[in-house]
């Protein structure tokens, strides 16, 4: 079945992801007393809404020392060191938080202080719980696919008005990337995303590790690498918004929120908005899920416990989606999120494209071993 996706809704994404305003004190969020009035916490970039963090420390009368990462190597690096010094963690499940909740490196969560649980997405909690039994140490948080962000007239101008925009032939298909190399092509620096897209469009397994495999898809990046710019998860998003580059491969939220920026600033600058769009691929995509841990060596498991029961308010969920343009686990805010995200079906994927999504698996670590070589030799140029 081939499914060609809406464009992103631009200029109501603006007022969706800009103009929310989160709920102030939740009544859930009060510290455990016996703790310092402090909480420390390690997530993506870009990943609440502006206030989120500011409403919490209101209601909660903490001090929230919050820090980014861009990568799950770089959280996972630090937890598997120890002492990483951080209460609340923003794993994704597949295969990180799996294999991190194997190696013992979360408390388990007291679901008794956490109220707000039950506007959690059932459907979402049985998945999990097929690598967290019990659903006892992971949140789920937000979730969303890797696709691709289209800048459609200049990719039009390259490729002509038959090309093809719901497709990975877009991006792996030499003749295509040779000639959209001039726009600017980014693609993630992530094997788990990039090696599942290749597979997705070789008609496999997208989460094989046997060597043929590997070989099959180090060829897809060798045709296409003399094309691709760069290869990062985060500076993609401001080269896409501001037009230096036309194809990137992305996360879905990211590329609505550099959508709503480039909209912004043509508003702001009198010129007309460049026509942005997120697709998923017809082939399928690669789906994930974001979820909330805290660490074994947290100092301040109740406070942690408090940040995460506001999480999981549905109002203060419905305004991190409306911020972040990812869908959330909360089924409960599903309702509270803005039509212009809630109905958006790069962020909220129609049934028919949801059975093409494809969860990541956790593989073994040989073949783990070798996909990380492989992806260093093709980012490399090897």
């Amino acid at each position: 079945m081939t499914l060609r996706l809406a464009p992103l809704a631009c200029a109501l994404l603006l007022a969706a992801c800009g103009g929310s305003k989160q709920p102030d004190a939740a009544a859930t969020a009060t510290p455990a007393g016996a703790e310092e009035k402090v909480l420390n916490v390690y997530n993506w970039s870009d990943y609440v809404a502006d206030d989120t963090v500011k409403n919490f420390e209101t209601a909660s009368g903490l001090k929230v020392n919050y820090d980014v990462y861009d990568a799950n190597e770089t959280l996972e690096s630090k937890l598997t060191a120890g002492a990483s010094g951080y209460d609340v963690v923003f794993p994704s499940a597949r295969p990180f938080a799996q294999r991190q909740v194997k190696s013992g490196l979360y408390a388990p969560l007291d679901k008794s202080k956490l109220p707000n649980w039950k506007h959690l997405d059932p459907q979402v909690l049985q998945n999990l719980a097929s690598i967290d039994p019990g659903n006892a140490h992971l949140v789920p948080y937000m979730w969303g696919t890797t696709g691709l962000g289209l800048n459609v007239d200049k990719i039009k101008q390259a490729l002509g008005e038959n090309a093809p925009l719901d497709s990975w032939s877009l991006l792996f298909d030499p003749a295509n990337a040779a000639k959209l190399a001039k726009c600017g092509i980014t693609v993630l620096d992530d094997d788990q995303e990039t090696f599942g897209a290749a597979l997705i469009w070789l008609g496999r397994d997208p989460n094989a590790g046997a060597a043929d495999e590997l070989d099959a898809v180090r060829k897809v990046y060798a045709a296409i690498r003399p094309f691709v710019r760069t290869f990062n998860n985060a500076e993609y998003k401001d080269a896409f918004a501001n037009g230096d580059a036309c194809l990137v491969m992305g996360y879905s939220g990211d590329i609505a929120q550099a959508s709503t920026t480039a909209f912004d600033a043509a508003k702001q600058a009198g010129k007309p908005a460049p026509n942005l769009r997120f697709v998923i691929p017809k082939e399928g995509a690669i789906r994930w899920v974001d979820v909330i841990a805290i660490p074994k060596d947290s100092k301040h498991p109740g406070n942690a416990h408090a940040f995460i029961d506001y999480l999981l308010d549905p109002k203060v969920a419905a305004a991190i989606s409306n911020h972040v343009a990812y869908a959330s686990a909360n089924q409960d805010a599903t309702a509270l999120v803005d039509p212009a995200v809630a109905q958006d079906p790069g962020v909220y994927p129609p049934a028919e494209v949801r059975a093409k999504l494809v969860d990541p698996a956790s593989l073994p670590e040989d073949v783990q071993r070798q996909r990380v070589r492989a992806w260093t030799r093709i980012k490399s140029g090897q």
